[in-house]
């Protein structure tokens, strides 16, 4: 039933290997990305969680963040 519904859209064709390319492009940028960060970048990074918070310290008690 289905396979006769998608038959009958003209043009359903493209929307695939629209899908693909930006799949692709997204994961060819990642991969760029990963490559090209420099190390000190992510040293930094990983030390975060381990940091204290500083934003929570500044809030007032009883604050709400937005």
């Amino acid at each position: 039933m289905y396979k006769n519904v998608l038959q009958a859209i003209s043009g359903i064709e493209i929307y695939p290997l629209i899908s693909f390319v930006i799949f692709f492009l997204f994961f060819l940028a990642l991969l760029v990305y990963v490559c090209v960060v420099s190390r000190e970048h992510i040293q930094a990074m990983k030390h975060i969680p381990l940091q204290a918070d500083d934003a929570a310290q500044a809030q007032p008690e009883g604050g709400v963040l937005c």
